[in-house]
């Protein structure tokens, strides 16, 4: 029985990553082309988000800093979900939804790109942190599900927004996670040019 039902788990996983593959290639292109010209242009990435988006935030800086899957000098990004002495700051001074929008305001500048992450679109730090990033003239790439809530809403056609058509948390995270090495992988094919394994 709990054979079958992690076989389960794995095609429900796979039956959406085909799904997703036909709705989110092209905004997932179009999150590239926004990366990549604001990293030729000197710019930089700045991620938020919460829980397991936050690990994904880490993953993500992680593969620009240091490397994703070819050696290259190492690329402008920052995970905003790290520092605990200043979310643990900002939450007890301030509050919690700005532990996000206050590292924007820091660091962030035109030109910059913000990668929000929420599964569903509605976490009230990082809407908080897009406000601020719109304010500074930075460029929105937003990964979401469940229809993509408010963050959906907000955004412009300027920026863009990845929402995984299902409602499970552990699928859209799932998706997220995909799109993320589909970015680290789309940003290196532009910037360098080629095929990491050629």
């Amino acid at each position: 029985m709990m054979n079958q039902r992690i076989l389960d788990q794995f095609r429900e996983s796979a039956d959406l990553k085909m799904q997703a593959a036909e709705e989110l290639a092209l905004p997932i292109a179009q999150a590239v082309e926004l990366m990549f010209t604001a990293l030729s242009n000197g710019n930089k990435i700045l991620a938020c988000g919460n829980g397991g988006s936050a690990a994904d935030c880490q993953h993500f800086a992680a593969e620009l800093v240091g490397r994703f899957e070819r050696e290259r000098l190492p690329l402008p990004a920052l995970a905003l979900t790290t520092d605990t002495s200043i979310i643990t700051a900002v939450g007890n001074d301030y509050n919690f939804n700005e532990i996000y929008s206050k590292q924007v305001q820091a660091f962030g500048q035109s030109g910059d790109v913000l990668l929000a992450l929420s599964t569903s679109g509605n976490s009230a730090n990082v809407l908080a942190a897009i406000e601020v990033a719109l304010d500074r003239d930075m460029r929105i790439v937003a990964l979401t599900g469940k229809g993509g809530g408010a963050i959906g809403a907000m955004l412009s056609d300027a920026d863009v927004h990845i929402c995984v058509p299902h409602d499970r948390t552990a699928r859209i995270q799932e998706v997220h996670l995909l799109t993320i090495h589909c970015l680290c992988d789309g940003i290196d094919v532009a910037l360098f040019g080629g095929d990491a394994n050629d």
